[in-house]
């Protein structure tokens, strides 16, 4: 005890004793009422800490899912989608070919019907003009008859006066072709 006494470091003996049963009654306090509590609660928090980071598993799980599901559907819309532009470009080649089928069947039976109503107007007209001619021949032939002489000058006159009133009563054009 002398050693205790003389060093200014160490304690004296009743204070080190002291303080030695009052550390024990604390600590024996502490761990029989303050650990059990601390150890639930650290507990507690524990489980909570790995509730959250199971959730935390779940919930990425679940997106990778999610992701993983939302990318096959888009897929799949796209595939439909480009279905329905290969239908559409498809119908849209069959609409068009049935157009220029109907269109060219429209124009060749438009230049039928033209072509025979061509040859229609020209028969006709080529009728008519025979009537014409041989009205006009028959009233040249009664003119020659009605003025007949024997001089064939007389006769030459009256032609030529027919053929000056035929060119004036309808002018022919100057080129007439005929296909």
């Amino acid at each position: 005890m002398l050693l205790a006494e003389d060093s200014l470091i160490l304690p004296a003996t009743p204070d080190l004793v002291w303080g030695t049963v009052s550390f024990v009654i604390i600590a024996v306090a502490v761990y029989k009422f303050g650990w059990p509590t601390f150890m639930r609660l650290l507990d507690e928090r524990t489980a909570k800490i790995e509730e959250g980071l199971n959730a935390a598993a779940r919930a990425k799980d679940e997106v990778a899912a999610e992701r993983a599901q939302l990318t096959l559907q888009v897929e799949d819309a796209q595939r439909e989608a480009a279905q329905i532009r290969e239908r559409a470009q498809a119908n849209a080649a069959s609409i068009i070919a049935q157009a220029q089928r109907t269109a060219s069947d429209e124009a060749e039976r438009i230049a039928g019907a033209s072509q025979r109503q061509i040859e229609a107007d020209t028969n006709t007209a080529r009728r008519s003009l025979r009537t014409e001619v041989g009205v006009m021949a028959s009233e040249l032939a009664g003119r020659i008859v009605g003025e007949q002489t024997l001089d064939p000058e007389v006769s030459q006159r009256v032609i030529d006066r027919f053929l000056d009133e035929l060119e004036a009563s309808s002018p022919v054009p100057a080129s007439t072709e005929e296909n």
